[in-house]
């Protein structure tokens, strides 16, 4: 599963089902999607056409971008209808969650947490931990949407501290308050690890 391309050209984003309580999360995830299109990107997404997942799709699909939905199928009545998934450019029915996930992950180039809930959670999770044991050095990105993810940026500190985070340096999401800067940040870390990655050869050519 070794991911060593920088080049972005699909932005995956993990984000809740549901629109949440605060407005300003589905306002986010609309924002987001019309981002992704402007800059040419395509979005990988978990397909459902509710919540804030319907919301970045609708920005993307209403922006002219390209959508792709990957979903298992115990999951399309319950987070999306046929019929909106008809909508998008291309639909990816796996068979479970774990292929979901690995999908998702093979066809992306950098990750977006937007709010959500466990789900959420456990899916940018997961992109951490490839990171920490050396599995891809893709972009990871907290959308941090009025605060939300504070609480996860303080125990990840607390983790660091404790002494669980052994390859923290790893670990090092970038954490965006501005919709608007997201994908410029995930451009700038990309360039700076080719960057980093020629020099690297660049001295292995001299040794």
């Amino acid at each position: 599963m070794t991911e060593q391309s920088v080049s972005i050209r699909s932005i995956c984003v993990y984000c809740g089902s549901r629109p949440g309580r605060d407005p300003s999360h589905m306002a986010a995830g609309r924002a987001l999607g019309r981002e992704i299109a402007e800059y040419g990107l395509r979005l990988v997404y978990g397909g459902g056409t509710k919540g804030i997942m319907g919301a970045v799709a609708s920005g993307v699909l209403s922006g002219g971008g390209q959508v792709t939905g990957i979903i298992p199928e115990f999951l399309i009545d319950m987070e999306a209808t046929r019929h909106s998934l008809g909508q998008l450019n291309e639909l990816i029915v796996t068979p479970d969650m774990h292929a979901r996930k690995h999908t998702m992950f093979e066809r992306s180039d950098a990750f977006v947490a937007l709010p959500g809930g466990i789900g959420t959670l456990e899916e940018i999770v997961e992109i951490m931990t490839w990171a920490q044991l050396g599995r891809h050095e893709k972009p990871m990105v907290f959308a941090n949407v009025n605060g939300f993810w504070d609480p996860m940026m303080e125990l990840m500190r607390h983790m660091t501290e404790e002494g669980f985070l052994h390859t923290a340096h790893r670990v090092q999401p970038l954490v965006v308050d501005d919709i608007s800067g997201i994908i410029p940040a995930i451009m700038a870390q990309a360039a700076q690890l080719a960057a980093d990655r020629d020099g690297e050869d660049e001295v292995i050519s001299k040794m």
